[in-house]
């Protein structure tokens, strides 16, 4: 293992052309990072990359990534159930290994910068990398609360629109899919959940319908998985559902996600006692 290690998990405009999500990847290759995974959904349109790098790599294989988003994705021609402002929409970097927020901090900056004066897309900095408080929450950022970025604009770019760059911790992903068209059941569940409408801490939702698969989803970020398991908005998701009738077709994890989230969910179904992470193989031979 590197020294340093940082992973990135930028999100794209462009979840239908898989020739256009390969351009970004091998941007993103082309500077010396490993891609580790690549998701792409066609309801959403929107792609999520992950990979990892040394720090002092990491922001510009970013940088690459993004350069290569703002030249071939035109969001006047987009559309797609999630919401977003750019066609590279989030750019997160979160410390793996020898690196701190910090250091991260540093990294959304610099290359945050560096997008704006190189490319001329603005930048809006949000968690832990903002230097206003009301830029923390990428929701605010989307809703427009915050209409001054914080390189460039206030115009966004004619085509790529604007890139929210930031550091934080590791985020989950995690949607559940329900048996039903209505997505306003969906949306109610989402409602419920989410902790800015009075729901579970650490997790943000919203429902949509997912026309390619004809059922309505909730779809999730879990912002602390160690403060609120994956079980456990599984299971008020699967309460509320049941109170509308309705049962889950199936979740999905987008991106990857971190082993102890798994150990978390599997020593609570099996309902395993005394339950220690050196008890999984893996982590053994690895220790």
């Amino acid at each position: 293992m590197p020294a340093t290690l940082v992973e990135c998990v930028p999100n794209f405009s462009e979840g239908r052309d898989p020739a256009k999500i390969d351009a970004i990847v091998e941007a993103v290759r082309s500077a010396g990072a490993t891609v580790l995974d690549r998701s792409a959904d066609h309801d959403h349109h929107r792609s999520v990359i992950t990979f990892a790098a040394p720090a002092d790599i990491a922001g510009e294989a970013a940088f690459r990534a993004v350069r290569q988003a703002v030249s071939i994705l035109d969001l006047r021609s987009h559309s797609g159930v999630h919401p977003r402002i750019g066609a590279a929409d989030v750019v997160p970097f979160v410390p793996v290994h020898g690196v701190t927020m910090e250091d991260c901090v540093r990294i959304a900056r610099q290359t945050g910068r560096r997008i704006w004066e190189e490319l001329g897309v603005p930048v809006y900095l949000y968690e832990a990398a903002a230097v206003r408080p009301e830029c923390r929450n990428l929701a605010h950022i989307r809703r427009g609360d915050v209409p001054e970025p914080d390189f460039g604009g206030p115009t966004h770019h004619p085509s790529a629109g604007a890139v929210v760059v930031g550091a934080r911790k590791f985020l989950i992903a995690f949607n559940v899919n329900l048996k039903t068209l209505d997505v306003t059941i969906a949306r109610r569940i989402a409602r419920a959940v989410r902790f800015s409408s009075g729901g579970l801490p650490h997790v943000k939702a919203m429902g949509v319908f997912l026309a390619s698969r004809n059922l309505a989803q909730v779809s999730m970020n879990l912002t602390d998985f160690e403060a609120t398991p994956i079980h456990v908005v599984l299971e008020e998701v699967r309460r509320l559902a049941a109170h509308h009738g309705v049962a889950i077709a199936g979740t999905e994890v987008i991106g990857l996600v971190p082993r102890k989230a798994l150990e978390m969910v599997a020593a609570w179904y099996l309902q395993l006692e005394s339950f220690r992470p050196d008890m999984v193989l893996e982590t053994r031979l690895e220790g």
